[in-house]
């Protein structure tokens, strides 16, 4: 067992340098973000020493630190993949059984990635239940396999082929049985070969779940409906049935792959290869070899394989694949460039600053994929559905067959073959493969316009939020501040702006980095003596002796210093030094040129309240939220109590409640939220981590294309849904009365998962937009 002490509340990187510099950390593992760090170590007294450890440097920083504590297990992780996996139902037998395996505390198949992720007790034996595994998949599902990498899938012309050629066989006998003038058994035995040849497969699958107590599988119900239709003498359309079941099973088998390689080439962002620079020569290496602050050639035409900044050459890189973007972005000496980034001008080079297995394409491709295991409650719903639509559409057919014969001396052939014709239509395969497929195909497309959602699940809860609530800096305004005034009372307003600067030396606050900016000059760190800030507030600085405040009015007002408040328009920096009221700094931030038009967008779409929240102060937020259309407005709110109103709303609201925010600054907000969205997290490791959906960049209006994006895929599932329901129950209907035959009953089945599988898919095929 160990323990996990997570540090929260740091507000400079500095000072997380700073602690971790002063911890010993032999024995002990690191887990980093933006602006939280985590110390893994065994419980017992390396745990107690290290707690306090950390104690103790917190105290003598008098940093505000938060240290959350928690016991992990020794659980580790392991991805098998199933190759030639296509039917869903063998999907949730083979999850189910695999729960079951001693050692194994978590299971979760990917139907969609074709992915089984494993959380194990490291105490427990990994090549046992890896064993165990592989014979539970070969058990369900004969034909697939289990490997420990990344498996293709038979490809759709072997399916076919396959297919033709069992079909090819099977039609011989088939046809002497139905022209050839023979004996009645003669004929028997040829359709009885047919049946075999054609129907193999199906037998052998449903005869092991049988044995294994599963008597409602699809294969089981199938070859008790055809040997039902054999009895009662119908041995063309036994074969037939049969026949016509195979060649449905193979669209769809093709349609699933289909899908699937839809999806796969959707997400085909990263690049296999990095042009390495080796001795002055560059060699294609794998990205996976390439070290942090190596140099690598980007030609035109090459995706960036992993994030980096410029150090050679000017281009422009299509950043679409990962932003959304349409428009190139220039590239020069300096920039940053992210994985996922087409070079489409000259060749540059760039100096990697990530691993390749911690840049942003991985990180979005990871977070795709992962985002099947979340499941929307419509598909949670679908699921304990078709546990029980089987079982009660084979007790229908079951009276069907025995009480009208038994009670109205009806003709018990007839009745027996419309409960057959029951037992084809008792599959809910359409529904539990469409549905899944649908909600994969909306993040899919939603990824492709730099949208990233973590799940279906905060995609439908997207699509049903009635209020959203708004950070308003950085989020509905640009974040890029800009200094229009320096009042100065006893000092000179360069002086005034050079202890602002060296105030604001360890911040990485934006409006910090704008005063850093405007004083433009080298700064000495050695001046600084102390430093403090404090969340919605401000900084405490000794810097040359002095005793420097720099925040709003109420920082000022904690230690009792007297100042006129400002009526400047913006936001205003008011500066103390050794007790005294010197002057302030008046710093301004437009509003985003998309913001109307998206909160009108997001009105339109049936939001029905949009609030703002901002440390910023009253009349500020005001102005903001009359131009804007903002419903209600919280001003001048500290952090603590941004977190406390979004808790409120979560309590009191029955609908899903959505903050946006910068995933950064914001990340404690997100957490609490039903729906967290994070803005501009382009390469930021704490947005990707803290949030539900994050937007790669800072354009605002993908907040109302994502809940477009939403609705579209809620449409299409419930297409799916009713039209896969009212058929079968038609057709249900039908059979009942004796109007249908078994033919279409097997289309109610195979062919409405067909019809399903490519509506799901309808959404790949749109335009972005």
């Amino acid at each position: 067992m160990k323990k996990e002490f997570t540090l929260e509340g740091l507000n400079c990187k500095s000072c997380l340098e700073n602690i971790v510099n002063e911890i010993n950390l032999d024995n002990i593992e690191v887990k980093y973000s933006d602006l939280s760090i985590s110390f893994v170590v065994d419980e017992g007294k390396d745990s107690n020493k290290l707690f306090q450890t950390i104690n103790k440097i917190i105290n003598s920083h008098n940093h505000q630190i938060t240290i959350n504590e928690k016991r992990i297990e020794n659980l580790e992780d392991k991805t098998l993949f199933i190759g030639n996996l296509t039917c869903t139902n063998c999907a949730r037998k083979i999850e189910s059984k695999v729960r079951n395996i001693a050692g194994v505390k978590r299971v979760e198949l990917d139907f969609v990635n074709s992915k089984l992720n494993l959380e194990i007790d490291s105490k427990h034996n990994l090549p046992r239940i890896i064993k165990e595994t592989k014979d539970i998949v070969k058990l369900v599902e004969p034909s697939a396999f289990v490997e420990e990498e990344k498996v293709a899938h038979e490809g759709g012309s072997k399916i076919v082929k396959a297919t033709l050629i069992r079909l090819g066989i099977a039609l011989i006998p088939f046809l002497f049985g139905m022209f050839l003038n023979i004996a009645p058994l003669y004929k028997t035995i040829l359709f009885l070969t047919s049946y075999l040849v054609v129907g193999k497969s199906v037998i052998i699958k449903a005869v092991r779940n049988i044995f294994s107590g599963n008597v409602f599988d699809e294969n089981t119900l199938m070859m008790v409906a055809t040997i039902g239709a054999f009895i009662i003498g119908e041995y063309h359309e036994a074969v037939a049935v049969m026949a016509f079941y195979l060649v449905g099973e193979m669209f769809q088998d093709l349609a699933v792959d289909r899908s699937r390689k839809s999806i796969a080439n959707l997400m085909d962002i990263k690049s296999d290869y990095a042009n390495l620079e080796v001795e002055g020569d560059y060699k294609k290496v794998n990205p996976a070899e390439v070290k942090v602050g190596s140099n690598i050639l980007v030609r035109p035409g090459e995706k960036v394989p992993i994030d980096g900044v410029v150090v050679k050459g000017e281009t422009a890189l299509n950043t679409a694949n990962i932003t959304g973007e349409a428009i190139p972005k220039y590239a020069t000496v300096g920039s940053q460039v992210l994985s996922g980034f087409i070079n489409q001008d000259k060749p540059i080079v760039v100096e990697t600053t990530k691993e390749y297995n911690d840049s942003t394409v991985n990180k979005i491709l990871e977070m795709v994929e992962q985002a099947s295991t979340k499941k929307a409650k419509t598909e949670n719903f679908i699921t304990k559905f078709s546990r029980i639509y089987t079982p009660i559409v084979v007790l229908i057919a079951t009276l069907l067959a025995v009480i009208p014969p038994l009670v109205f001396q009806a003709d018990f052939n007839v009745w027996l073959y419309r409960a057959l014709s029951f037992l084809v239509v008792s599959c809910p395969c359409a529904l539990v493969i469409s549905v899944p497929l649908g909600f994969y195909a909306g993040i899919g497309f939603a990824s492709r316009n730099g949208i990233m959602v973590k799940g279906g699940n905060y995609l439908e809860a997207l699509k049903n939020s009635e209020e959203i609530v708004f950070d308003k800096t950085g989020t509905l305004t640009t974040g890029r501040f800009e200094i229009s005034e320096i009042n100065a009372e006893k000092l000179d307003s360069d002086k005034l702006l050079e202890l602002a600067a060296l105030a604001e030396y360890y911040s990485i606050h934006p409006i910090a980095t704008t005063i850093k900016e405007a004083y433009g000059k080298e700064l000495d760190q050695s001046r600084i003596k102390y430093y403090e800030e404090t969340n919605g507030l401000g900084i405490n600085a000794k810097i040359d002796g002095l005793d420097v405040l720099i925040g709003n009015k109420r920082l000022l007002e904690k230690h009792n210093i007297e100042l006129a408040e400002s009526s400047k328009h913006g936001t205003v920096l008011y500066i103390a030094i050794n007790g005294e009221y010197v002057g302030n700094i008046v710093i301004i931030d437009s509003i985003k040129v998309e913001a109307l038009e998206t909160i009108t967008s997001l009105k339109n779409q049936g939001v029905k309240k949009i609030t703002m929240v901002t440390g910023d102060k009253k009349e500020v937020a005001l102005s903001v939220a009359n131009k804007l259309g903002i419903d209600e407005v919280y001003a001048e709110v500290l952090p603590h109590e941004k977190v406390e109103i979004i808790e409120s709303k979560v309590k009191e609201n029955n609908k899903k409640v959505i903050f946006v925010g910068d995933g950064v600054n914001d990340a404690p907000v997100i957490a609490i939220s039903d729906i967290g969205i994070a803005m501009g997290s382009m390469g930021s490791d704490a947005a990707i981590e803290a949030s539900d959906i994050v937007i790669m960049n800072d354009d605002l209006s993908k907040i109302s294309k994502a809940r477009g994006i939403a609705k579209r895929t809620s449409k299409i599932v419930w297409e799916n849904i009713i039209f896969a329901l009212l058929v079968k129950v038609l057709v249900l209907v039908l059979a009942g009365f004796g109007f249908v035959n078994m033919w279409v009953a097997v289309f109610a089945d195979v062919g409405v998962s067909l019809i399903a599988i490519l509506n799901a898919m309808r959404l790949m095929q749109e335009k972005e937009k």
